[in-house]
């Protein structure tokens, strides 16, 4: 299986969009990843922005 790179900013982007009312299922197949990884991301880099994810590097 392929590993790909999903970026931090990709991530947010993505749950930005989930919670703006996209599927779930259209967002995990774009990003090409599992349900339960999307709610891990989700768990961890929820109500971030941009300038929080700078602050965590």
């Amino acid at each position: 299986m392929k590993n790909s790179i999903i970026t931090e900013a990709q991530i947010v982007k993505a749950i930005k969009e989930y919670e703006g009312g996209r599927e779930l299922n259209d967002v995990c197949r774009e990003l090409g990843v599992h349900k339960s990884t999307f709610y891990n991301w989700r768990k961890k880099y929820a109500g971030m922005d941009s300038q929080e994810l700078k602050r965590l590097k």
